[in-house]
């Protein structure tokens, strides 16, 4: 069952409502916000907020910051007044259907923002392939208005060739008509005697292969001339094409590539100084622990650190520098340690007790350091699960159970 959040804040003005909920050392990742005209909840587990609002707001204009372990919700009212309180109080099965009634208007809201971006995306791959097409069109028409170009140069360049090859043909034409009509006209017919005997049908046939014989030779035109149609591509990062392509969101992934590529060159540079054994993990956490022993609890905290960058699956490493943080007072740093060392020691078995119950110890310190006594109290009494034999584990958690009974002062 979830830890109900009582200890939040808010304030208001005429027109707005501030609301500020203390995140409780979880990370912000973790933070879960629903909201509507009349209902908000936030969820980070084990915790839960959530107000039955005393009057509706504008859920469209209102936001939200979460970060520096607290969620700030700024909320527009939609009539201008000031409120008697926050919260209204209703039964429980007003609450239900007000929850409810909460949860089908975000599933709508999402199923509507879904459809909308569907439909902007669709819209824009439409866009950015008909205006492909157009640039595609765009490039074959000047590649064929260059075709036919090259092509009506090529044919008149053969015409003027074909003329210049024709005039001297002609010429020599001419002159060879000119020597032929001297000679008929300066000599007889029938040079031989024996051809003036012959037929007329005989005279036609060696006249005939004499044409054949001075049959001019076949004129081949010259070969086209070569050119050159240069073709330029669009660079590409990706391999698909630019209109199957979403360009913002694959500069975004590129970004976020070249960041964590910096972060891990950085982190690599800072291994690679370090000596061989000052690589090994199990090293680095006994050096912390000499160093937190000798009650240098920063020098401590970056041995822990650096062990932590070599393996992140060391549970001991995070508890270890819970305690650190504890001793140095940072509250919200031991908790966040001390809950990644309870994740990195499930499934909860008998060979990692000892670990779990120190955890939840230096988790539940920190918490009453902050004075959220009822979320110490459930760290305690975890770890008086694990130990229920432990007499000062057992005092300690009577003592933090009196106090948010009231029956104690917490001093």
């Amino acid at each position: 069952m979830p830890l109900i959040v009582s200890d939040y804040t808010w304030t208001q003005s005429q027109s707005t409502v501030y609301i500020s909920v203390p995140l409780k050392g979880v990370k912000t990742t973790k933070v879960d916000v629903l909201c509507t005209d009349e209902y908000l909840k936030v969820s980070f587990p084990p915790f839960l907020f959530e107000a039955f609002l005393f009057q509706p707001i504008d859920d469209e204009k209102s936001g939200a910051k979460i970060g520096n372990g607290v969620a700030v919700f700024t909320l527009q009212k939609k009539r201008e007044e000031l409120w008697e309180q926050l919260i209204k109080n209703i039964d429980k099965d007003k609450q239900r259907l007000t929850r409810e009634q909460a949860n089908l208007k975000v599933q709508e809201k999402a199923v509507e923002k879904a459809k909308a971006k569907a439909n902007r995306i669709q819209q824009e791959r439409k866009y950015a392939l008909e205006t492909m097409m157009k640039l595609e069109k765009e490039e074959q028409d000047m590649i064929q208005k260059v075709k036919k170009d090259e092509c009506a140069r090529a044919t008149a360049e053969l015409e003027v060739w074909r003329e210049t090859q024709r005039k001297p043909v002609e010429e020599k034409e001419n002159q060879l008509k000119q020597q032929e009509s001297g000679k008929h006209n300066n000599k007889p017919i029938f040079q031989n005697p024996e051809r003036a005997n012959t037929t007329p049908a005989a005279r036609q046939l060696h006249n005939s292969g004499q044409k054949s014989s001075k049959k001019k030779p076949k004129v081949l035109p010259a070969p086209r001339s070569a050119g050159c149609i240069k073709i330029s591509f669009t660079p590409r990062m990706f391999p698909s094409a630019l209109r199957e392509s979403q360009v913002p969101e694959e500069e975004e992934w590129l970004r976020k590539q070249a960041e964590a590529r910096r972060a891990a060159n950085a982190d690599l540079a800072e291994i690679n100084d370090l000596s061989e054994e000052e690589r090994n993990p199990e090293w680095l956490k006994e050096k912390g622990d000499k160093f937190f022993m000798a009650e240098n609890y920063q020098a401590a905290i970056n041995a822990y650190n650096l062990a932590i960058k070599l393996n992140r699956k060391f549970a001991a490493l995070f508890s270890n520098r819970a305690a650190c943080h504890l001793k140095l007072r940072n509250c919200h740093k031991a908790i966040e340690d001390s809950s990644q060392a309870l994740e990195l020691l499930t499934p909860a078995v008998t060979a990692n007790a000892t670990a779990r119950l120190k955890a939840h110890v230096r988790r539940g310190t920190a918490f009453c350091e902050l004075e959220l006594y009822v979320e110490g109290l459930q760290d305690f009494q975890a770890a008086l699960e694990i130990d229920p034999h432990n007499a000062a584990l057992k005092a300690d958690t009577d003592r933090i159970r009196q106090i948010v009974q009231g029956t104690t002062s917490c001093k």
